[in-house]
């Protein structure tokens, strides 16, 4: 599958970063997107819950065939049919039901990549991966993906219905999937695309510790969003600066460009409702680092510890798996 060097992630137009969007005002902003050159749109049943793949499939209504959209499934759902955060359901039965949903709310004939949300520790892997084959033979759904997992789920599941992309926590305050992950990844021909690429925003270097985000923030309840972790994880933010700097750019681009250098694989989708900072990061996707760049950057992590985990307890059990 063939996208453009970045993707847009629009979960924060519904909900996770405070009160929602305006929606008149995020569709004109996706289809600026597509005007500018974006070809892939991340969503999931989960965002709103339901909501945003129903602002997703609107928007992009217009440009069926001209871009990819891609979802997830395997949260569980409660009986006023809201999310369960902390609870998984990727059963084959729950499976159909989200992609026939999914289907409706997009606006779509297929799926473009339907990725598991969270593994299923119930559910053996190669069931997930069977029962996506199915729908792929059925022509409900294109291309198989997976989220937030580990080398060994992945290589098991390819083995049964070849993956097209792994989704992931990635940028240069979240490096795990270096270690094992993007290895597997480049050896079966499978891409990547990491999602938080700018750190929920922090690695733009516009929050600061004294920031008091909405009580509908998720950020709020995030261990690096602390005022003293924020504080502490300041040297990220100042290397960056050190090389935009140099370049004329934003720490935001540096940060992306950073990405894009790492493997040709790579698609990040940073998320945004602001139309300046849409232009700004796609003004990342032409900035090539030279090598001196790359290693400054590579020198400069060497030395840097990241407080905080990305979530508190309970969600970092759902990862990883």
């Amino acid at each position: 599958m063939e996208v453009s060097k970045l993707g847009l992630g629009c979960w924060g137009m519904t909900s996770g970063y405070g009160k929602r969007k305006d929606k008149k005002e995020m569709i004109a902003l996706i289809r600026k997107a597509v005007e500018m050159g974006i070809t892939l749109f991340d969503t999931a049943e989960q965002y709103g819950p339901f909501i945003n793949e129903e602002l997703v499939g609107e928007a992009l209504l217009p440009f069926k065939g001209q871009v990819v959209i891609s979802t997830k499934f395997g949260f569980a759902l409660s009986a006023n049919n809201s999310m369960y955060w902390n609870e998984l359901n990727s059963r084959p039965k729950h499976i159909r039901a989200v992609a026939e949903a999914s289907l409706r709310r997009l606006k779509v004939d297929a799926i473009d990549l339907f990725y598991q949300h969270r593994v299923d520790p119930k559910v053996p892997v190669e069931e997930v991966a069977g029962t996506i084959k199915d729908l792929i033979n059925e022509g409900k759904v294109k291309y198989f993906g997976l989220s937030e997992v580990n080398a060994n789920t992945i290589k098991i599941a390819h083995a049964e219905q070849p993956l097209t992309a792994v989704q992931s926590e990635y940028s240069i305050w979240t490096r795990g999937p270096e270690r094992e992950v993007l290895p597997v990844l480049e050896e079966l021909g499978i891409g990547f695309v990491p999602f938080s690429p700018l750190g929920r925003g922090y690695l733009t270097g516009k929050i600061k510790k004294d920031i008091n985000f909405l009580q509908s923030d998720f950020r709020r309840a995030l261990p690096r969003f602390t005022p003293k972790a924020m504080e502490a994880n300041q040297s990220f933010i100042r290397l960056l600066e050190a090389i935009a700097l140099q370049r004329n750019k934003t720490p935001a681009q540096i940060a992306l460009a950073w990405l894009l250098a790492k493997k040709p694989f790579i698609v990040p989708i940073p998320g945004t409702t602001n139309l300046n900072r849409l232009i700004e990061n796609i003004g990342a996707s032409e900035l090539i680092l030279q090598e001196s760049e790359l290693n400054q950057i590579a020198n400069g992590l060497a030395t840097l510890k990241v407080m905080g985990e990305r979530y508190p307890e309970n969600n970092m059990k759902m990862t990883g798996r």
